[in-house]
């Protein structure tokens, strides 16, 4: 097809977390050498980009997102040389590489904090966010941890408290203090010289505090399995105005390069999350949209969720919808094996850009992790709340055998029992697999432009299905997903008859489509009412 938009507006980010994806040399984590191994795989499933998170030198207290040194990689991953070499190669097989970059907070061990901390004079003093403490030698103000506990650390060298909004290893850089706005520029025009086509900005909502430090207000909602740090609402610490002027200096670097793009997580409501667009389009390029992730798996709240964020856009926001990532149950665990297919053609159909976790297409689970296995410092914070990352970071699981062939010594995290029959060897082999819907999914968006850039429009249906037309030039396809256990007839009303081009279910492809449709259970179709161009 004709590309008329950016390769970031009609292709397919699949992400990687590198510790969990393929074990190149062996010694049980993921790394550099283990994606350019199985870059084959992705350029086969369809992918238009990968996703990599965090790969640059750091102590690991939170698995690479409290960094030592943003311009380098962490040698358990591999070196700046195997970088080069994945990022050749991924362009040669036309992967667009969208690296991870965390610029709220540091490690406690990166020489900026390391200077800022040594005392109040040092020319970094207040790259950070130091505060006196409050008058009974306690915290500034009641803010708190993402992890757990208070979000203030006392440092005895400096007779001061420094922030922190997750681990006390990772305390928050002072982004009113423009010198760290130029550094962290200077951070990412190293990595986009080198050829990074992109960057996902970890908890980029976060980067501005109320430069008055009020105290947050109480969670009316609040409940105890919802975490401690739930308790107090974060208005104060996230989601500052003057945030959108830290990311407009961010998007005028990325456009200063051809082509390249940002992706902000920002775990906001819709009406909030649509402002990081920007003023005439000077935010990020794509504010993530995780409703899909959050929300209860039902027709009618996603079409109402849909129809809503379709709305709220502004004229220059490009949608974009997320199933899983490294942060939330896997899609397979938290609604089902059937309905999981289901799942993956209303990800691939709605419109904007799509973004995979890795080994969703092949529908894997979440992995039970016993105590002593647990690795993730949420859970060591607060267990037995189900906060742990663990399970939906388990390995890749690519064949049947030994360590289901991401590595040939015992992985990071425990894999999945269930390997030996939901691995990639099998699913290719499968023509009805999960892992070929995907395939097939991304490839249609390929070959109809009505998928990948066409309008979208609502279409009524019973409460248990959700309907959708798809239309670009002469081009119309209907999206009908049954969520529901039980077969559903769909009126098609006055619309003239046509074929349906997929079905999630037995194979359907092909079959005439005029005045109803029954839908198999836990079935989703894809029919071509207008299928000229």
């Amino acid at each position: 097809m004709l590309r008329k938009h950016h390769w970031w507006q009609d292709g397919v980010v699949y992400q990687i977390y590198p510790r969990s994806f393929m074990d190149g040399n062996n010694d049980g984590v993921g790394d550099l050498a283990g994606i350019r191994a199985r870059l084959d795989y992705l350029a086969w499933l369809g992918v238009d980009a990968i996703w990599i998170s965090p790969i640059y030198p750091s102590p690991m207290s939170d698995f690479g997102y409290d960094v030592s040194d943003y311009t380098d990689i962490h040698p358990l991953f591999g070196s700046l040389a195997d970088f080069d070499a994945l990022l050749a190669e991924a362009h040669a097989r036309r992967l667009r590489v969208i690296l991870d970059f965390v610029p709220n907070h540091t490690s406690d061990q990166h020489p900026w904090f390391t200077e800022s901390r040594s005392s109040r004079d040092n020319p970094k003093r207040d790259w950070f966010i130091w505060r006196d403490p409050a008058p009974d030698g306690g915290p500034p103000n009641n803010w708190l941890s993402n992890f757990g506990g208070s979000g203030w650390e006392y440092d005895a060298q400096r007779d001061q408290y420094y922030y922190h909004a997750f681990l006390k290893e990772q305390p928050d850089l002072n982004w009113r203090n423009p010198q760290v706005q130029d550094a962290m520029l200077d951070a990412m025009r190293f990595w986009l010289d080198r050829g990074v086509d992109g960057f996902r900005i970890d908890v980029i909502w976060h980067l501005i505090k109320d430069k008055d430090f009020r105290e947050n207000p109480v969670n009316p909602e609040y409940h105890a399995q919802m975490g401690e740090h739930r308790r107090l609402l974060a208005t104060y610490n996230t989601d500052r105005p003057e945030v959108h002027d830290v990311i407009e200096r961010m998007r005028n670097l990325l456009d200063s390069y051809e082509d390249r793009m940002m992706v902000g997580e920002i775990y906001l409501p819709v009406e909030r999350l649509v402002t990081y667009y920007g003023t005439g389009g000077r935010g990020v390029h794509l504010p993530f949209n995780f409703q899909l992730i959050g929300m209860a798996w039902d027709a009618q709240l996603i079409r109402t969720a849909v129809d809503q964020y379709e709305a709220a856009l502004p004229p220059h926001g490009w949608p974009n919808w997320v199933l899983g990532n490294h942060d939330n149950h896997r899609i397979a665990s938290r609604i089902g094996v059937e309905q999981a297919r289901v799942a993956a053609m209303l990800l691939l159909t709605l419109r904007g850009t799509p973004t995979l976790y890795y080994g969703d297409e092949i529908g894997m689970r979440d992995v039970p992790i016993l105590p002593e296995q647990v690795q993730d410092p949420l859970e060591k914070n607060m267990p037995g709340l189900g906060l742990g990352r663990d399970p939906e970071r388990s390995p890749m699981q690519w064949d049947n055998s030994l360590h289901a062939g991401f590595s040939l010594s015992t992985p990071w995290l425990p894999i999945a029992d269930d390997y030996p029959q939901v691995n990639v060897a099998a699913a290719q082999r499968d023509k009805h697999s999960l892992l070929h819907l995907y395939r097939k999914l991304i490839l249609l968006r390929d070959e109809w432009p009505a998928l990948a850039v066409g309008s979208y429009r609502g279409f009524s249906t019973s409460d248990q299905v959700f309907g959708y037309l798809r239309e670009h030039d002469d081009q119309r396809l209907l999206v009908l997903l049954n969520f529901s256990a039980k077969q559903q007839l769909v009126d098609l009303g006055s619309m003239l008859g046509g074929y349906i081009l997929l079905s999630t279910g037995l194979v359907r492809e092909g079959e005439p489509v005029a005045g109803t449709l029954l839908l198999d259970a836990h079935e989703g179709v894809i029919v071509c009412t207008e299928c000229n161009g």
